[in-house]
């Protein structure tokens, strides 16, 4: 059996991908920070499956990747932990480059050292193009980072091009742009207006609170993205790939989706602007090419932007209903 090594796989992401592994054959190995309190809400369902092991680390502290890795052994490695919220990075400027940053470092030279044949896959993130200099955005399009999130993710982008380079190692990056599903946190603009929608059709509260609604994004599905990933590992060659829809959508789009899809008429009766949300920076517009992983992955995306509004919408409200009963 092939075995994968996962950073965040209590995320939206990790989550998914582990489910995607392990139906797929694999032993996975997750790693997760020790806390006082463990939140394992996404991994429910295959938290008991003897096929996967949760080993405790943190990507600030070396030697515990290292011991991890010279343990498991593994074919594949994903590293999709880090501080993810754009919003929070300029709050957090510092945190955000030990982990979204210097902590990808700290994984591949783990690996470096103790598992230099693996296959490692860097999650890279479309807020690397930040002010975009073109459209749509590809693999060769130059990086304009317009928050701290932006530019950490610029450096583990470049640190695995550098490794790969300089070391020999697979080791690849995906540059998913925005991927939702009812898994995404609260704090994301996406899941912000399917569960304030829902509570808003269910008379919880009056008004979903959103910053700019002019800001325009290339959303897809969580689970279509993570097929990317894993298919990248399976690639002859190690090389970066452009994922993403093809469409960009905005969150005014988005909110007004949202409120058909639960039956509301008026979507601005329902929108009040909070200024909390604006972002220092704004990243205007982005929108994605993925030509090259259609062509040399057979990748394709199955669920469009308005399926993927259907789709967490649809699932707030039936959680909702179910926290009032």
């Amino acid at each position: 059996m092939k075995k994968a090594f996962i950073t965040g796989i209590t995320g939206q992401d990790g989550s998914y991908l582990a489910e995607f592994l392990l139906d797929k054959g694999y032993l996975v190995y997750g790693l997760t920070r020790r806390t006082s309190t463990q939140n394992f809400d996404r991994i429910k369902k295959i938290v008991h499956d003897p096929h996967l092991q949760l080993v405790s680390g943190d990507l600030v502290d070396q030697n515990s990747l290292a011991f991890a890795l010279r343990e498991i052994q593994p074919d594949e490695i994903y590293n999709l932990a880090a501080q993810s919220f754009v919003q929070a990075s300029w709050d957090q400027p510092v945190l955000t480059g030990e982990f979204t940053g210097l902590g990808v470092t700290r994984v591949l030279e783990a690996m470096r050292l103790t598992c230099p044949e693996a296959k490692f896959y860097q999650a890279s993130s479309s807020e690397m193009f930040g002010k975009v200099v073109e459209t749509p955005q590809n693999e060769k399009t130059p990086f304009y980072p317009r928050s701290p999130y932006g530019v950490a993710k610029v450096y583990g982008h470049w640190i695995t091009v550098n490794y790969r380079e300089s070391y020999d190692l697979f080791a690849v990056s995906g540059i998913l742009f925005n991927h939702e599903s009812p898994r995404r946190g609260l704090e994301f603009v996406t899941r912000k207006i399917a569960n304030g929608v829902a509570r808003v059709k269910l008379g919880k509260q009056q008004f979903v609170e959103l910053g700019n609604l002019e800001s325009k994004r290339d959303w897809g599905y969580a689970k279509d993205y993570v097929e990317a990933m894993w298919l990248m590992l399976q690639h002859e060659k190690p090389e970066d790939f452009v994922i993403a829809s093809g469409e960009t959508h905005s969150v005014r789009e988005f909110l007004q989706l949202a409120c058909q899809v639960a039956g509301l008429g008026d979507w601005q009766a329902v929108y009040k602007h909070n200024p909390v949300y604006d972002r220092p920076a704004e990243v205007d517009m982005l929108i994605g090419d993925a030509k090259k992983a259609k062509r040399k992955l057979g990748w394709k995306p199955t669920v469009d932007f308005a399926g993927l509004v259907k789709l967490m919408v649809s699932a707030e409200l039936a959680e909702e209903v179910k926290t009032t009963t």
